[in-house]
């Protein structure tokens, strides 16, 4: 494990404005660096750099980080050879953490494996007459065959034995190209090999073999479909190292150039429905690796067009899928992008209607898919009845935790009319009851049902997403429900936009615990910290706090970000003498209420007071 320490010292060193040059043309612009985004096609320069901040953003698609996850985006390398890369271009060694084994790199042998697997399945699918005869049944060309590397896996249940110089090689199993019983009653037929009496056999056996790529185009993992009948019918690779179904998309790599040359990307569902799109001259579908689309697949197909379009059934079970969709989709809505979903006939898949109508066909049915919005709508509005008053509140409230999670773009503003324009309520009072959802419980620290709520250091100053993980680490905050003053939020985010703040001695008497928490826990950084130095440090241990400060960030679009550390340091020692004002106001009023009934709490009045004094006249 790669210790964090060194992780900010790397990125310390590092200068972010130098690593996305060598791939993208940058302009200075003030305080920042302006250049045309490598994540999406664009022609007025949208992807800024702050040498400031060591931290990227794409106003147009929304790609954003620090020179890490610059280099795992654009080239496509894992978190840890992204490391390397940087440490190679500094001179410096990556260590280990001390107290453990130091431990190979596993992602180049892993890779290898996959890339000799691929390689094996490709050549066994000429000697399978089975295999060729299904995927000419399926109308799948030769061309297209090579082109997607699709392969088969022989029957038997250690065919990739004769592939491989060592069966029982690690790499193997971290590939998940072989599975090792834990004990007999998981082994159904695995044979005895070795004199250790290990177990050990493939994984994907008798099954048509989709290659699936990243990026750069290196397989990371497989989709196996299964000759004649059995189940599953498609097994895809465990995760690993190199592969998250969550994540990977089949064909993204195939149709890169196809989605750029049409500046749109579809979604499917299907292996076989990439396959057949693209031999009929759609090649710009990718497909979903047996899962739900997932928030990573929409923010990562957002970066590569302006356009997405899912294609699912006609049926319920596609309505549902696509549905599924849409929710992920909200929170990475924009007015400059175009999310549309597509409702084949029930009796179609994108892999039979292509091949029934062609790609004029599907192209005239892509013309008539429906936007984001107009689904969104219908579903909300087909689920009620708008002639009653209760149908009219249930739109309401099905309606709340979408629009809520839509950033605050135009868009957004365009539901909120169609939908009160339905409930019949004016948009002003359907603001009202989404603002509703914000306001604090009716007791402090308490929830629905009176319940003490607990801790939640992200959501106030970071939106709604909430800790997680190592709750003994979060800094104080105040109770879920509340939101904290803009106050608050504005000295917390500029101690995470320049860390160095936090290591200066300020007075933290009469501060609210959320800022003296944070600013503790910032005060932990190593050294010349920047803010990307923060967001790794986050990524490893809470990722969605490390998440929702990159969209705080991104909100904030300058009026903080872009500070000087001088001009930051004065923000912020302005704003802490506000807040102390305000502690001592309220320390003052608590005495008041309370009577000064002794000598003791008229003394403690006093001393107040002149502080109070003191500090508005400093």
């Amino acid at each position: 494990m790669i210790p964090q320490a060194f992780i900010q010292d790397l990125l310390a060193r590092v200068d972010i404005v130098e690593v996305v040059g060598r791939v993208v043309k940058l302009k200075k612009a003030g305080a920042n660096f302006l250049g045309l985004c490598p994540f999406h096609g664009e022609k007025s320069p949208s992807f800024t750099v702050s040498a400031v901040k060591q931290f990227y953003h794409c106003f147009g698609c929304g790609a954003h980080g620090s020179a890490i996850s610059f280099l795992m985006e654009q080239g496509g390398l894992g978190y840890v050879d992204a490391i390397h890369e940087l440490a190679r271009a500094q001179g410096l060694v990556v260590p280990q953490e001390s107290g453990s084994a130091a431990q190979p790199r596993r992602d180049p042998d892993v890779l290898e494996s996959l890339a000799t697997a691929a390689r094996f399945y490709k050549q066994r699918l000429k000697d399978s007459d089975r295999a060729i005869e299904y995927l000419k049944g399926r109308g799948v060309s030769g061309e297209t065959a090579a082109r997607f590397a699709i392969g088969y896996a022989p029957e038997g249940w250690r065919g990739l034995q004769a592939a491989v110089p060592d069966y029982f090689a690690s790499s193997l199993l971290e590939a998940g190209l072989v599975i090792e019983p834990d004990s007999d009653a998981d082994d159904q037929a695995g044979p005895r090999t070795d004199s250790s009496g290990r177990r050990r056999y493939d994984r994907f056996r008798d099954r048509i073999m989709f290659p699936i790529r990243n990026p750069r185009g290196q397989v990371i993992g497989f989709g196996g479909r299964v000759l004649g009948k059995g189940e599953p019918k498609y097994l895809n690779s465990p995760e690993t190292p190199v592969f998250s179904k969550g994540r990977e998309l089949y064909g993204l790599f195939e149709g890169r150039e196809a989605i750029r040359a049409n500046d749109c990307v579809i979604v499917v569902e299907g292996y076989m429905d990439v396959v057949m799109l693209a031999q009929h001259g759609v090649g710009f579908a990718v497909a979903t690796l047996g899962t739900a689309t997932t928030a990573q697949h929409v923010q990562k197909l957002l970066r590569t067009a302006d356009r997405l379009v899912f294609a699912f059934d006609g049926d319920a079970a596609g309505r549902r899928a696509a549905w599924r969709a849409l929710e992920a989709c909200l929170p990475h809505l924009s007015d400059t992008r175009r999310i549309d979903f597509l409702f084949l006939p029930p009796e179609h898949d994108p892999d039979s209607f292509v091949r029934e109508q062609g790609a004029a066909g599907f192209a005239r049915a892509l013309d008539t898919a429906l936007p984001l919005s107009e689904f969104m709508l219908g579903e909300l509005s087909g689920r009620v009845d708008l002639e009653t008053p209760e149908g009219r509140a249930r739109l309401q409230a099905d309606a709340r935790p979408l629009l809520r999670a839509i950033p605050p773009v135009a868009l957004r503003l365009q539901l909120i009319q169609s939908v009160a324009s339905r409930a019949r309520v004016r948009p002003e009072d359907l603001q009202q009851f989404l603002a509703a959802a914000d306001a604090p419980a009716s007791s402090p620290g308490a929830g629905s049902g009176g319940k003490p709520s607990p801790p939640s250091g992200a959501r106030e100053m970071y939106g709604e997403r909430r800790f997680r993980s190592n709750p003994a680490s979060r800094p104080p905050s105040a109770p879920v429900g509340a939101t904290l003053p803009d106050l608050q939020r504005r000295a917390r985010l500029l101690l995470a936009l320049h860390p160095a703040l936090a290591a200066e001695e300020w007075p933290t008497e009469f501060l609210p615990p959320a800022v003296t928490g944070w600013m503790k826990r910032l005060a932990l950084l190593p050294s010349g910290a920047s803010f990307a130095g923060l967001l790794e440090s986050l990524r490893q241990s809470e990722p969605e706090m490390a998440a929702a400060l990159q969209e705080q960030v991104t909100r904030d679009r300058g009026l903080l970000a872009d500070l000087s550390p001088d001009d930051a340091r004065s923000e912020f020692e302005g704003a802490l003498v506000q807040l102390r004002s305000q502690g001592l106001r309220e320390a003052v009023d608590e005495l008041v209420r309370a009577g000064l009934q002794d000598e003791a709490s008229r003394e403690r009045y006093a001393q107040l007071q002149e502080m109070r004094r003191a500090l508005t006249n400093s």
